[in-house]
């Protein structure tokens, strides 16, 4: 990378970036990380990782170039954080259930912002969370920062309260015309069923990915019956689809 970052006889595409121009290919290559991971991939995940890695490898020349930082001490950082996060395991910490080590870990990253935080800034719990992260993620989050300071319903049943309540407010909303209340009565379904996923222990964002996945495997399904016929989609109607909807959930079960 110091090589290709040469301003004399490197790659001039190379030497022109900077930290904000390779965001986006940052987070497409991570993307791709888990796309071959989800494909089980696993010749492709090794070329995937190696493009990922060469992100922070990129990233590091850059700030070694400034005088910031360089790739070994990126690579110092984290396991210097993995140890002091893990007190369990380099320690002699013990803990009884998931939960406690959960809290402890939530704990640690709490005293690491609150280390890292300037005098002047935000002293909100929710402060630091990115804001370019992915919104179901950050939702999930946010509500975890939240539930570590005692934010939290105390069981699942009231959750299940909760959605049912926002769903009739989307209802009541989507009945009043009003379509800016319906924005927002929706956002906030939205958010509630996140925190539902997260009382049940599901990751929302894998688990709304899945559920696509599972989405577009029946829908082709249904496009592979309907061109079979000699049709088009538009050339049915919603009851003959809706009928090998059912039928693709059949034959589809365990996909």
């Amino acid at each position: 990378m110091a090589r290709l970052r040469d301003p004399d006889t490197g790659c001039a595409w190379d030497v022109k970036q900077d930290f904000r121009s390779l965001i986006p290919y940052t987070i497409e290559e991570a993307y791709e990380v888990a796309d071959a991971i989800e494909r089980d991939d696993f010749d492709d995940l090794r070329g995937e990782l190696g493009d990922l890695l060469l992100q922070v490898v990129f990233h590091s020349r850059i700030a070694e170039e400034r005088g910031l930082f360089d790739f070994e001490q990126v690579a110092g950082a984290i396991g210097d954080k993995l140890v002091r996060r893990h007190p369990h395991v380099f320690a002699d910490a013990k803990f009884d259930s998931d939960e406690q080590r959960q809290q402890a870990w939530e704990t640690a990253k709490a005293e690491e912002r609150q280390q890292k935080r300037p005098a002047d800034a935000d002293e909100s719990v929710l402060a630091g969370v990115a804001q370019s992260l992915p919104a179901l993620v950050q939702c999930e989050k946010i509500q975890n920062r939240a539930a570590s300071h005692g934010f939290d319903w105390p069981a699942v049943e009231p959750v299940f309260d909760k959605v049912r309540e926002e769903l009739q407010e989307v209802h009541e909303a989507w009945q009043s015309g009003d379509q800016a209340h319906i924005h927002e009565e929706v956002g906030d379904l939205l958010l509630v069923a996140v925190n539902l996923a997260r009382h049940l222990k599901v990751n929302p964002e894998i688990a709304l990915r899945e559920a696509t996945r599972k989405f577009t495997r029946r829908f082709n399904f249904i496009e592979r019956e309907v061109k079979a016929s000699g049709r088009q989609l538009l050339d049915c109607e919603l009851a003959e689809l809706d009928a090998l909807w059912n039928e693709a959930k059949r034959r589809l079960q365990s996909q």
